[in-house]
């Protein structure tokens, strides 16, 4: 079972759809062909088109011939487009994907037949440049269809697979996350102009300062405080902004603000 071999859908192709599909598209061998993405207004699909991919708004008919299903739509029109795509959907040769935040596989098993095949995976629009960070779970899956789904989100970044129960943590964590990594990169521009640099500028530093540090995280596998450790010199700069964010909240802000968006999910 290859990746390069499946006829993959996307359903709802929205924002992370579409990110989804700019990574498979760069990944090597493979066909636009083999890629359908619904949505209705298709219009927004256009360029997708213009290179091969099948473009429709009719979900029906992208389900019949997939054999890996993404559901790129909002949580609560999973269970609606589930039942109205049911009559295609093939158990024994399909495998399904969800993207929506808070629908347990239980959910989904409401609907569909409990012999089918099931994943929930969460990644981020970094898939667009295939740098995203990917969670996924699954029900009734084997081990080949682990490493299927793996390769597909591998093929848009980088995949771990986790317990469903900490499906809503790793949303907070990797989806919401990039979120909160592009505000306080705004923050640190916004800074820049005030001490002197034009916004052109200031962007480019920011943006090179923090490819720079995640990089050194991930390539020395430090933990961010020795790292923090070697910049902050006695009486220096660097410890003065430091305590300085600190005594204005920074760190609890950003701790609070993941236990907000953690319960936000919770509630739902």
């Amino acid at each position: 079972m290859k990746l390069l071999d499946q006829k993959i859908a996307i359903i709802g192709c929205g924002n992370l759809g579409t990110s989804i599909a700019n990574g498979l598209l760069q990944l090597e061998g493979f066909q636009a062909k083999n890629l359908t993405l619904t949505k209705r207004n298709t219009k927004a699909l256009a360029k997708f088109e213009a290179k091969g991919v099948h473009v429709h708004p009719d979900n029906l008919q992208a389900a019949k011939y997939a054999d890996i299903l993404i559901l790129g739509v909002k949580p609560y029109n999973v269970a609606p487009i589930l039942r109205e795509i049911k009559p295609e959907l093939d158990p024994t040769r399909q495998i399904i994907v969800s993207l929506a935040t808070g629908i347990a596989l239980s959910e989904i098993f409401e609907v569909i037949d409990g012999h089918s095949v099931a994943f929930r995976a969460m990644p981020n629009i970094a898939a667009d440049i295939q740098e995203s960070i990917t969670c996924i779970c699954s029900q009734n899956s084997n081990a080949e269809q682990i490493d299927l789904i793996r390769e597909l989100f591998d093929a848009v970044g980088f995949t771990i697979p986790i317990d469903e129960s900490l499906m809503e943590a790793a949303t907070v964590l990797g989806a919401c996350g990039i979120a909160y990594v592009l505000r306080f990169m705004r923050a640190m521009i916004q800074g820049g102009i005030q001490i002197g640099f034009d916004a052109a500028t200031a962007s480019k530093i920011v943006n090179q300062t923090v490819k720079g540090a995640a990089e050194l995280m991930i390539q020395r596998n430090m933990h961010p405080e020795e790292a923090i450790d070697k910049v902050t010199t006695p009486k220096g700069c660097t410890i003065v902004g430091l305590n300085e964010m600190e005594h204005q909240g920074f760190s609890s802000a950003m701790v609070r603000g993941v236990i907000a968006s953690y319960e936000k999910i919770e509630k739902n």
